[in-house]
């Protein structure tokens, strides 16, 4: 039957539950290896660890020869911790955002981190306290695409990116500010079809026209689309590299020098790799809706809440059991939360899943949680944040421990006038 599942990664669905708790993010490493070596053909592959910025995750980028992203002062600091640094070419670590706050300035300085700028104040905020710094711009090209609005970064109502038209200005201010502009960042959104690839790449030719020989690299940024449907064809690598590659080399042919073609994946790279092992803890019925209510909720995974995202469920029988019939199925979580559900359309539409027939006791697999999973959860109801387990040849790994209540509230304190 479809929607049945007894293994992730081939270890037993009910072994992993009772060593490691439920719910629980689990990756598969040879899944990640092998998207890594789908995008050999661009010479920098450049992992958007917003993504999913495990430790653990980040050390198996860098033993595969990916460099990262970072979007925070948090993401350079784990970026770091595992051994990457912001020197050579390309540079191990690069920090893109539309601003700079204090503590990724500071960081920025030390550890002399290029700069994928999305805002031309931030340039001159750069020269004034590291001057000669290596930098790209990140421009807008007036348009946008995505699989929601949520994640649609391009047009006049996105807050990312410089306007197309304010790149002179912005290399004015570079020389003013005696930073060194040398590359150019586009990406409109995740899930981009071809035909607004095609127009990405014709609005990066355009735009490296105007920057000049001073143009060193070119970024595609991330975007490429996973089937989280199981009818959903997989992206053609080869094509959209093609793509690509025909700008950069009309791009070479202007500048008169080569170019490096850098890509920014973030949920190609991992979204397939894991599943969230849940428990189904309630079997309910409300009118004519059948309900699984398990142990994980929008504070584990929110994409189905922020985005009514769509990922695949199985049910895995605890007992082994044969089972017969499929429901229509409403699966939610725990939260107090009318919202808390993860068959859900954007907008809020609750929505049935065909489900085999399960009981309380019983799991329940939502698969391609790997991007935008662990890394966006939280603490929502004093929840405790879920385990993360590697599976590789050696066995299974704890990469992050589940957490403690002592630790959710570890930062907090009482005024002695109200003890």
């Amino acid at each position: 039957m479809k929607n049945l599942v007894t293994h992730i990664g081939a270890r037993p669905v009910e072994q992993l539950a009772k060593e490691f708790g439920t719910p629980t993010f689990i990756y598969e490493k040879a899944v990640i290896e092998k998207r890594i070596a789908e995008l050999k053909a661009f010479e920098v592959i450049r992992f958007a660890q917003k993504a999913c910025s495990n430790l653990a995750i980040l050390a198996l980028m860098r033993k595969n020869g990916v460099v990262v992203d970072a979007v925070s002062a948090g993401e350079i600091y784990r970026a770091l911790k595992v051994g990457y640094t912001a020197e050579g070419h390309p540079p191990g670590i690069v920090f893109t955002a539309d601003l700079f706050d204090n503590d990724a300035l500071e960081l920025i300085v030390r550890h002399k981190v290029p700069v994928n700028v999305g805002s031309m104040d931030m340039i001159t905020q750069l020269g004034k306290v590291y001057p000669g710094a290596e930098v790209t711009l990140r421009i807008n090209p007036g348009f946008g695409h995505g699989h929601s609005r949520k994640v649609n970064t391009g047009g006049s109502y996105s807050k990312h990116g410089i306007w197309h038209s304010d790149l002179e200005e912005c290399l004015r201010l570079g020389n003013e500010a005696g930073v060194n502009i040398q590359g150019l960042h586009m990406h409109i959104g995740s899930g981009s079809d071809y035909h607004h690839l095609s127009t990405v790449c014709d609005a990066m030719v355009k735009a490296a026209k105007r920057m000049g020989p001073q143009l060193k690299v070119i970024s595609a940024g991330g975007g490429l689309p996973i089937p989280y449907r199981k009818e959903q064809a997989r992206i053609d690598i080869a094509a959209y590299y093609s793509l690509w590659d025909k700008a950069r080399k009309a791009i070479e042919r202007d500048a008169g020098h080569p170019v490096a073609l850098e890509v920014e994946p973030g949920r190609y790279l991992v979204a397939e790799s894991c599943s969230l092992l849940t428990q189904i803890r309630s079997v309910k019925s409300s009118g004519g809706n059948r309900f699984y209510l398990v142990d994980a909720g929008f504070d584990t995974l929110i994409r189905p809440a922020m985005y009514g995202a769509y990922h695949e469920i199985s049910i895995c029988p605890a007992d082994g059991r044969t089972v017969g019939n499929a429901f229509d199925t409403i699966v939610a979580g725990p939260l107090c939360e009318s919202g808390d559900v993860f068959t859900q359309e954007e907008g809020g539409v609750v929505t049935t899943r065909k489900l085999p027939e399960a009981v309380a006791g019983d799991y329940l697999i939502l698969h391609d949680a790997g991007a935008y999973g662990a890394s966006m959860s939280s603490n929502y109801n004093t929840r405790k944040l879920a385990a993360e387990v590697l599976i590789q040849e050696s066995g299974a790994d704890v990469i992050r421990e589940r957490q403690t209540f002592d630790a959710i509230l570890q930062f907090e304190r009482v005024p002695k006038n109200l003890a």
